[in-house]
């Protein structure tokens, strides 16, 4: 049983809003014999599910400590995949129920035995949150746009950039966005944001307007939808170069990880051999690629026997990574 209560963020009432949207939504449609509108309705949402809410609370389900914060990320997600199989029950009946078997009667004798003799979801529309949905789709067109200014210039989201700027409609939008920039910064990888709007003309040094910024900025590389527009500085300085340099160890890591099908939550120890460029990066951010990776070492050498090892070309430099199950 956890020994703290659960203390809900802000990206755990947008997910739980918008699954009561999607109950009344998916009940409304089906009352109106619109299945193929319903699982259209299913889909969208469990993009958002995965592609936003679990991608932003990976942090919050991998940190070793139990606390509010880790309860409340998993107690909600919990809550959406249990409606969930209940709403595709109808559409996948084998697969909802080998969801609701695993998620509920493992853990519930008391539960009912199937999930199609269960009742069918329904919304609290008290829990829609028609402002939090607008402030959040904002911040998810900004990332993307952000996303897109990176892919002109073939940089990559895991190598962090120094500034990110944006230009929105209103100050109502660049509020919204003011409240969300921590969740904008790391989607994009950038270490500020800055926001800016008709009503908040903070204009960048490098353009005399808004309308300027809008069409070119030297260093940077902008895109834009015609209602937004975010430029992204491309400049790359040796501590950001070696920051990009430890994430793309964490991503090889990684994927280390599961070619050598270990468990998501198994801690491993690491092993490198790396030219002296590639070891200063790993001194000076060992402790950020441990705690990515869950290694409890950071071993310099030659791994043991039965290490899964792996030879990569990362910046130029040859390096040999290794991993193994930690005892």
């Amino acid at each position: 049983q956890p020994s703290v209560p659960a203390i809900f963020a802000e990206l755990d009432n947008w997910i739980i809003s918008e699954l009561n949207r999607l109950v009344a939504e998916v009940t409304k449609a089906m009352d109106s014999y619109e299945p193929t509108s319903a699982a259209r309705y299913i889909q969208s949402f469990i993009d958002d599910l995965s592609n936003w809410y679990v991608r932003r609370s990976r942090r919050r389900f991998w940190k070793s400590e139990n606390d509010a914060d880790k309860l409340a990320a998993y107690t909600t997600l919990y809550q959406c995949l249990v409606t969930l199989s209940q709403l595709l029950a109808p559409f996948i009946p084998f697969i909802s129920e080998a969801l609701y078997q695993n998620l509920v009667c493992s853990i519930n004798p008391e539960a009912k035995e199937s999930v199609h003799l269960t009742d069918f979801p329904v919304a609290d529309k008290a829990k829609i949150n028609d402002k939090l949905d607008s402030d959040v789709r904002l911040a998810m067109k900004i990332a993307s746009l952000g996303r897109a200014a990176r892919a002109k210039v073939g940089i990559k989201v895991r190598q962090p950039l120094a500034k990110a700027m944006v230009k929105v409609e209103s100050e109502e939008e660049g509020e919204a966005l003011g409240k969300l920039a921590t969740e904008i910064e790391e989607e994009i990888n950038v270490k500020e944001l800055v926001i800016l709007s008709p009503s908040l003309p903070v204009i960048p040094s490098e353009a005399k307007n808004l309308e300027e910024f809008s069409l070119d900025l030297p260093g940077y590389s902008i895109a834009s939808d015609g209602r937004y527009t975010v430029a992204i500085s491309t400049e790359l300085t040796p501590e950001l170069a070696a920051e990009g340099i430890s994430r793309e160890i964490v991503r090889r890591l990684q994927n280390m990880r599961r070619a050598a099908n270990f468990d998501v939550a198994d801690y491993i120890t690491s092993y490198y051999q790396a030219e002296e460029s590639i070891e200063r990066v790993i001194a000076a951010f060992g402790d950020y690629i441990k705690l990515e990776t869950l290694s409890r070492e950071l071993i310099a050498g030659f791994p043991p026997n039965g290490a899964y090892t792996e030879k990569y070309r990362i910046s130029d430099s040859n390096v040999l990574l290794a991993i193994k199950k930690a005892t």
